[in-house]
């Protein structure tokens, strides 16, 4: 391996010609995606059961580190939606510290991954394991919201699914109902101002100018506006967390034990592997926008590196974010500046207005969460199930099911094992073997007790071992030829059942000719010594020329 190409950064080649011009696209879109991301960073860290300024730290620390060592020209990493339900949990049940822990373990995991070169191993997970619990996340990002939605007095929030349901039912007649017309009010001038103005936008100019502004921001603005000049008694950032403080936090390490390491060990690996599931799918849609292609092992490394630093930092995870990295193309985005940009854009805000976050509505924000959590859901992939054959809906739905009730990481691992099952027994059922009829070769005619041959195609694993066993219990009494020209593949299962074909075929003196044998089968066989123990008299290229053979060595006796 070349070392010069094991840490490479995206950014040396991008910075390569270089100019004004596009100095001035990365500029522009730095400073549109950086306001953009400062309601969605403190928002996702409220809903995680964190103070606002851990998502603005996050966003800074962890987006700058992503964007100038990654290995994609146009991602913006920063705190998602898909890590609040896992974050709340930990914080729930082992506190920040530990989840500060946590975060680093999955940091060192997740660069572990990209430095052995395992990125494009993330490919393999299932789509339907990848919408199931996306859909999950965002059913419980939206009934995480609706405490604050409704400004309901509960009190802290379980983290279970029917303890969120059982402490808001309980709740309801709490309910403010200014906090639930102002999140209301704020829902739908996202929603208006999300879909309705680029339908205006072709007709009408104003429309077009006023799009530029994004709706959460212009609703987080608004809500706060009403709220400093009404006075509704509505909660606040303030009157929560009592503000966001105006300077970044130094240099913190958690106590830390490797008995505590060992209880965080599955939360680390749940973060680390939904870190690199959403950055890697984040990375594949920015490249079918811009007609590029990530280096997945380098993202990879670089999103390992946000999370191991940004903890000690005041942070939480952080992974690529779909909405801020198409807001940051469709701004004219054309290299990792702007993510930098984008980093240094949030840090001034929290330098000059952080006292300004003070008057800002929890309601606002829940309102933008509700719509964060519906743009995040596939849901139309629940009405094309029925053109799924059953085990893929299966495993949506459960997988779907598992994340809103139980825990996302069972559900993962629920929906990767069925998954797998559901590809061994698809692969298994394309393995076959087929036997040569005397129709297609006339010299088998009369001799179908004394010399039996068979074509194998597929792969032989230990889903198929079953073929070669059926050979075995249905051997002819004098010559036995199997083609493998059409095997693509044999695992070690597959190596086993061969040479107790072969055991039984000297006991019971019957020869054994493979023919067609090549690549990777040839290859195992060689090195379990079958090849060697079968003689080149027994290894035939073709099977016409093996049947031959055969029918001779029958004559000849």
């Amino acid at each position: 391996m070349d070392s010069s190409r094991l840490f490479r950064p995206r950014i040396i080649e991008a910075l390569q010609g270089y100019n004004r011009q596009r100095m001035a696209g990365d500029i522009g879109a730095g400073l549109t995606v950086g306001v953009v991301a400062l309601p969605l960073a403190m928002a996702f860290a409220i809903a995680s059961g964190l103070k606002p300024e851990a998502g603005l730290f996050t966003a800074i620390i962890a987006g700058f580190l992503i964007s100038a060592l990654g290995g994609s020209r146009v991602q913006i990493g920063g705190p998602a939606g898909a890590f609040i339900v896992i974050v709340y949990g930990i914080v729930e049940r082992y506190g920040y510290a530990n989840l500060v822990i946590a975060t680093a373990m999955s940091g060192v995991m997740l660069f572990a991954f990209g430095f052995f070169r395992l990125g494009t191993l993330v490919r393999f997970i299932p789509v339907a394991v990848v919408i199931g619990f996306t859909n999950g996340i965002a059913v419980l990002i939206a009934l995480s919201q609706v405490k604050d939605f409704l400004g309901l007095n509960t009190g802290p929030m379980p983290g279970s699914f029917l303890g969120i349901l059982q402490t808001l039912g309980a709740s309801l007649s709490t309910i403010n109902w200014q906090a639930t017309v102002l999140a209301l009010a704020s829902l739908l001038l996202i929603v208006v101002w999300q879909f309705g103005l680029p339908r205006w936008a072709a007709t009408k100019p104003w429309a077009a100018k006023c799009a530029l502004v994004p709706g959460a921001v212009l609703a987080l603005v608004g809500a706060t506006l009403v709220v400093s000049l009404t006075g509704l008694e509505v909660e606040t950032i303030g009157s929560r967390f009592g503000g966001v403080p105006s300077a970044l936090p130094g240099f913190a390490l958690p106590d830390f034990s490797w008995e505590t390491a060992r209880f965080l060990f599955i939360p680390a690996t749940t973060l680390a592997m939904l870190g690199a599931i959403e950055s890697l799918l984040c990375a594949r849609v920015a490249d079918g926008m811009i007609g590029d292609r990530h280096d997945p092992n380098q993202e990879l490394m670089a999103q390992g590196i946000a999370n191991l630093v940004t903890p000690f930092f005041g942070g939480m995870p952080a992974t690529g974010t779909i909405a801020r990295t198409v807001t940051n193309i469709k701004s004219g985005a054309n290299s990792p500046v702007a993510g930098i940009v984008h980093a240094a854009t949030l840090l001034l805000v929290v330098l000059i207005a952080a006292p300004l976050a003070k008057n800002i509505p929890l309601a606002a924000m829940a309102a933008i969460l509700m719509f964060v959590a519906w743009n995040m859901g596939e849901w139309r992939e629940f009405l094309h199930l029925r053109h799924y054959r059953l085990p893929y809906r299966a495993t949506l739905l459960a997988v779907f099911l598992l994340t809103v009730i139980f825990d996302l990481t069972v559900a993962v691992e629920v929906g990767l094992v069925a998954a797998c099952l559901t590809f061994i027994y698809r692969i298994s059922s394309l393995s076959r073997c087929e036997t040569a009829s005397a129709q297609d070769y006339p010299l088998l005619a009369g001799r179908q007790d004394a010399v039996k041959a068979h074509r194998l195609h597929g792969a032989i694993f230990f889903g198929a071992v079953k073929l070669i066993e059926h050979m075995e219990d249905h051997l002819p009494t004098r010559v036995l030829v199997v083609d493998f020209k059409n095997v693509l593949y044999i695992d070690s299962s597959g190596t086993e059942a061969v040479q107790n074909l072969l055991l039984t075929c000297r006991k019971r003196q019957v020869r054994l000719i493979a023919c067609g044998l090549a690549f990777q089968p040839r290859d195992i066989l060689q090195r379990c010594g079958v090849v060697d123990a079968l003689g080149s008299d027994n290894l035939i290229p073709h099977l016409a020329q093996a049947i031959e053979l055969a029918v001779r060595d029958v004559q000849s006796t």
